[in-house]
């Protein structure tokens, strides 16, 4: 068995076109991915809001879909993929990243899985392999449904470097989370280490190939995936090893992979490299060195992130947990966008994220659409920093529609029927 390799490289914005292309090339992308068959870029929407390091950046998906074309792959073979939650308005979220923008200037398809998509049972899709999973037989007894376009498609899954109030980390393990579970997933937050490690199996099992290449331009420290501390790093990574590129991720945030639940079930089970020591680096091996000291998510938690942890873990768990299953559960969305929408972004996190927006990286988001870049990047990225349109009351009369949205969409309210396709 041939040994995990991760490719790692620091980039600047008058490079960072050229060095997306050299990392997935230095990460064997082109052994992973085939030409001849239909390729997903899972873009991650953290936040519906732009806020650094929370989601997929629209360079990183510049970067991605220009190495691919030139390096043969058919962009009528390719395209942008979102899932929803029903916190996260995927909508708002792609056009607020700028991430439609770049999908619109390539002319790629670009799909939301929740709408018009075939849906399948789990079992008709990976058979008997369903006996192996650790923990989503118990949660799901009647079974799940996963996207009937994965089965065969090749998946390039989006992530950024952050932290994560319920599995510690997030990146390309977690990336699959939204894309495969539908929206009753937060069934599965009392087990998300082990749901991680079952859909893992599921994706090695469906999927033609499957990659990921993950930006840590901007890496978000704290009670993440959203309200973070976001820091300039200017590294990106990728890998086919999905195991391997979180625990490089984790060990840049200075922390040991293999104490992270997730990664030491996938490494024990064979699915991938959790140890840093077994893991070939390539690339800029100095910057893979680093140790960023991150806080990580539990010290510094929101009001939020304290009492979700108490529901799923702690001692409310009894009285409350069982409500999220049932009619009543749109409660917690509610609250969740009330917090995070209507009160956390408008009137905290323009001053969290402040220090970051007069970067380089924050001039090149600002500008996105009016910039030209070279062979290699962008060589001018502006002088002002982005001022946002949607913060403070912006933020919040806009919160108020996705409060709107997410009542509308709840699942537990919701009469849509999705198809269900037998495998034959």
């Amino acid at each position: 068995m041939s040994r995990s390799k991760v490719a790692i490289l620091r980039t600047s914005p008058a490079t960072v076109l050229r060095d997306y292309h050299s990392l997935l090339n230095l990460a064997g992308y082109q052994d992973v991915i085939a030409k001849d068959a239909d390729t997903a870029l899972k873009v991650n929407i953290s936040w519906h809001f732009f806020y650094p390091g929370s989601s997929t950046t629209p360079w990183q998906l510049e970067g991605v879909i220009g190495a691919m074309k030139a390096d043969g792959y058919n962009p009528d073979l390719m395209h942008a993929c979102h899932n929803r939650t029903v916190v996260i308005d995927a909508h708002l979220g792609e056009r607020e990243n700028k991430q439609v923008n770049v999908v619109e200037a390539h002319g790629l398809r670009n799909l939301h899985l929740y709408e018009g998509e075939e849906w399948m049972p789990v079992g008709d899709a990976v058979g008997d392999l369903t006996r192996k999973f650790l923990c989503l037989n118990e949660v799901y007894p009647g079974g799940f449904m996963i996207p009937r376009r994965f089965i065969g498609e090749n998946i390039i899954h989006l992530p950024t470097v952050k932290t994560h109030i319920f599995t510690t980390t997030t990146g390309a393990m977690k990336n699959a989370f939204g894309g495969l579970l539908n929206e009753r997933r937060h069934w599965t937050h009392p087990v998300i280490h082990e749901t991680l490690v079952d859909l893992l199996m599921i994706q090695k099992k469906i999927h033609r190939g499957v990659f990921a290449v993950m930006d840590g331009t901007f890496a978000g420290d704290g009670p993440g995936p959203r309200c973070m501390v976001p820091h300039v790093k200017n590294v990106i990574l990728a890998s086919s090893d999905q195991v391997a590129i979180d625990a490089v991720a984790a060990k840049l945030m200075g922390m040991d992979p293999l104490s992270i639940k997730f990664i030491r079930l996938a490494h024990d089970l064979g699915l991938g490299c959790g140890d840093p020591r077994e893991i070939e680096i390539v690339g800029d091996l100095d910057a893979a060195k680093e140790n960023w000291q991150f806080t990580g998510p539990f010290k510094k938690m929101t009001f939020a992130s304290r009492m979700q942890h108490k529901i799923y873990w702690g001692p409310l768990k009894g009285p409350i947990e069982w409500s999220l299953k049932t009619v009543l559960a749109p409660w917690a969305y509610l609250a969740s966008v009330m917090y995070h929408d209507s009160f956390w972004y408008p009137f905290i996190a323009k001053t969290q994220m402040q220090q970051v927006l007069g970067s380089e990286w924050g001039r090149l988001f600002r500008n996105w659409e009016a910039l030209t870049p070279d062979a290699n990047g962008f060589p001018a990225v502006g002088d002002q920093a982005p001022e946002l349109q949607l913060t403070g009351w912006n933020a919040f009369k806009t919160s108020l529609g996705i409060l709107a949205t997410c009542v509308k969409e709840a699942p537990e309210f919701s009469n849509r029927k999705r198809k269900i396709v037998r495998a034959s």
